[in-house]
């Protein structure tokens, strides 16, 4: 399943498209989804799904062509009686995407074109918890200048950025309210990345990494398409995207999902929120190494800060010979993983909590304890069929949703790509 949860829809009764252009744009759009989910379909096809006239779909089709939004794959035979169908399919191979992510470690990118083809990922080791924002923002504008130079190797021009960052996001405004871990306050990271762009003049969003993880869950993840379902990042910090209905829950001011800051314990240790007892502090990846590996702990001065990836290989590496310390320090953390999925459980009603991050790399050893925790502490835990399930997107699924955010952004309007490149020069 490939459709966006409703992420960019409207909440309420939305009002059909007003005028001829706001109908124009959102027929387009129609016909783009529509190809989105196919490998290819016919004009007649397109008619027949989206409810569209022929001769509509026919002058879509040729703007769309000519646009090189679509392209022409063949012919199809619909039986011995008939004229052949020429079959279509997405194209957009010179319009792209970038997601980001920073988080406390690390920066990491995902770009792709239109029909999904990944042209650039990887992920940079980076302090951005010691490093301060001024610092941090320099960063992310040099990693996203190297993507966008790789993508326009390829061919292919990104149509906006997206970041994720682990905190309380101003979506509208692109403003950054509070990252505890990152020790970041009102930080307008949309108009800093963009002006540190300069003349590459693509557009910045900023969301919340949970949000944007869970949207990559849903469109593409291990529950793809579950309608209620929970994600939890597994890093220093734990966020929470949630999925109800098919519909991202972001609350009265788009600052739900902080599920980390839930108060488990009111006699532990003092959060980077600066409230005792939060979930994270249990959970996160940093009271795991503080257990494990108390000399790798994050913060110590003068320690280079490894690969998240690295920390959790040698941890697993414990686990599977049968250290005793990391094995009681990961059941420990399962158990508290249990507890707090319990409480989302009987707030929200999924059919599955999506462990990412370092949940997902650890689930062999992790989740039997959470699941046991689960099945305890839910109170209609007889009629609730609540699962824990490792993603298999990794560190890479907030950035992973941060380009799907652009697409979809793009699938919603395409009249904001609507002017053709230049054609590659003939060889």
């Amino acid at each position: 399943m490939t459709n966006e949860p409703h992420l960019a829809r409207p909440t309420g009764g939305a009002a059909p498209p007003a005028g001829p252009a706001a109908l124009r744009r959102a027929n387009l759009s129609l016909v783009l989804r529509e190809l989105r989910d196919h490998p290819s379909l016919s004009r007649a096809d397109i008619a027949e799904a989206t409810g569209l006239h022929r001769a509509t779909v026919s002058n879509l089709m040729a703007e769309l062509l000519e646009r090189r939004l679509v392209r022409e794959v063949g012919v199809e035979h619909a039986g011995a009686i008939g004229r052949p169908r020429r079959a279509v399919a997405l194209h957009g191979a010179h319009v792209g995407a970038l997601g980001m992510e920073i988080n406390v470690d690390y920066i990491a990118v995902h770009g792709t074109d239109l029909s999904g083809r990944v042209l650039v990922e990887r992920r940079v080791v980076f302090d951005a918890m010691g490093s301060g924002p001024d610092r941090a923002v320099r960063r992310l504008g040099l990693v996203a200048k190297e993507a966008v130079e790789a993508m326009r190797r390829a061919g292919t021009v990104p149509a906006g950025i997206a970041v994720a960052v682990p905190g309380l996001v101003d979506v509208a405004r692109g403003v950054v309210t509070l990252a505890p871990n990152l020790y970041w306050h009102d930080l307008p990271l949309a108009d800093r990345l963009t002006s540190m762009l300069g003349t590459l003049s693509v557009p910045v969003r900023v969301d919340n990494d949970a949000n944007l993880a869970a949207l990559a869950e849903y469109t593409s993840g291990v529950s793809a398409g579950t309608p209620d379902l929970v994600y939890l990042t597994g890093e220093v910090g734990v966020g929470g995207g949630i999925i109800s209905g098919g519909r991202l829950l972001r609350g009265a001011d788009g600052f739900s999902g902080e599920v980390g800051h839930l108060r488990v314990d009111p006699n532990g240790d003092r959060c980077g929120c600066g409230r005792v007892g939060c979930w994270e502090t249990k959970v996160g990846l940093a009271a795991l190494v503080r257990a494990t590996m108390p000399e790798q702990a994050y913060g110590l001065p003068g320690k280079p800060v490894p690969d998240p990836g690295e920390r959790v290989a040698d941890i697993a590496r414990g686990l599977a010979s049968g250290d005793r310390r990391m094995t009681m320090a990961v059941a420990q953390v399962g158990e508290w993983l249990g507890l707090g999925g319990s409480i989302l459980a009987n707030l929200f009603n999924p059919r599955v909590i999506v462990v990412g991050g370092y949940f997902a790399s650890l689930a062999e050893w992790l989740l039997p304890h959470a699941q046991d925790q689960l099945r305890r502490l839910v109170v209609a835990a007889p009629a609730v069929q609540c699962r824990f399930v490792a993603s298999t997107l990794g560190f890479g699924a907030a950035s992973r949703g941060a380009a799907s955010m652009v697409v979809n952004r793009i699938l919603d309007d395409p009249t904001t790509i609507m002017d053709p490149l230049p054609r590659p020069a003939a060889h």
